[in-house]
């Protein structure tokens, strides 16, 4: 192959029933089936099986930066259903309360602003986290009695993004790590005086990656039928576009790359990712009080 190494992002929109874990395996399956050499294959931030959109699929030294992802801000469009609450908040589980009262538009816009900053939130049953060593999730499907601790999260904005009724609201909200959509959804309910569930969810940020970069599952299958990859791949410094680069010489670039941190880099204080004179990664690195601390090196 010409591209011994493979280092760079597939920003896959995840289609509906298709499982995160999944997806990875997927764009592993379409690389080996293309021809291309074993990589190194994660993702950056669960999304469910019923929710769509962006799944930022990290590949050989991007999966440095996965974690960068898991902690980064998202987007996500969502719609509540007022009237009913499920076992899961969203359409796949049983009806567990109903509620006849409907809230009016007005109300459901002004209650909105109480939902702004940061919040306090209790994760839904039907969760990934962990009770005990066991995922919540098993624990819900096994009837078990448990309940999850409270937690801090931030909402930096939440609007409206179409038509709004009793009956059912389409929102966009962008939100920091950890925060639960359908717990948000099941509050805001609740807050109105009702009960309510999501019956759409899609995620159209992720970090600095959105639905322009995303490409779908067909898309994705051409690869193991032989479409360059380059159609597909984004470069690896695409998942620090967030952040400021620090331009190098090629002797710091060198230094750098052997761990030497006492390379003349000037700048203020704060989070970099430092690039060779071709534009690639060197290192993610802080800079504290005149001091370079690299927190990923990148073999590039």
């Amino acid at each position: 192959m010409s591209e011994p190494h493979i280092n760079g992002w597939i920003i896959l929109d995840k289609p509906l029933e298709l499982g995160s874990t999944q997806a990875v395996g997927a764009v592993k399956r379409n690389l080996r089936e293309g021809g291309y050499p074993k990589t190194k294959t994660g993702h950056g931030g669960t999304l469910d099986p019923l929710a769509t959109g962006v799944l930022p699929i990290a590949l050989g030294e991007a999966t440095k930066l996965a974690g960068r992802m898991l902690d980064a801000s998202k987007i996500y469009e969502f719609t509540i259903a007022f009237g009913a609450e499920t076992s899961t908040l969203d359409v796949e589980g049983e009806v567990t309360e109903t509620s006849d009262v409907r809230p009016s538009p007005a109300a459901i816009v002004s209650v909105l602003s109480e939902f702004m900053g940061p919040i306090q939130q209790v994760p839904p049953k039907y969760s990934a986290l962990k009770v005990e060593g066991k995922r919540a999730y098993d624990l819900a499907r096994a009837g078990e009695d448990f309940a999850l601790k409270m937690r801090t999260v931030t909402i930096y904005e939440l609007k409206t993004t179409g038509p709004v009724s009793a009956d059912s609201v389409t929102l966009m909200a962008h939100v920091s790590k950890g925060t639960y959509i359908r717990s948000l959804a099941r509050d805001i309910a609740c807050k109105l005086g009702t009960v309510g569930h999501v019956t759409m969810l899609r995620r159209i940020k992720a970090g600095p990656f959105d639905l322009s970069h995303a490409i779908s599952l067909d898309k994705l299958n051409e690869i193991g039928k032989g479409a360059p990859l380059d159609d597909i791949i984004l470069p690896m410094k695409a998942g620090l576009d967030d952040i400021p680069a620090l331009d190098l010489n090629p002797e710091q670039a060198r230094r750098l790359r052997l761990g030497q941190v006492d390379i003349g880099i000037v700048a203020d204080d704060g989070q970099y990712w430092a690039r060779d004179g071709e534009g690639s990664p060197v290192a993610l690195i802080r800079l504290e009080n005149s001091r370079t601390i690299i927190e990923r090196g990148f073999n590039v």
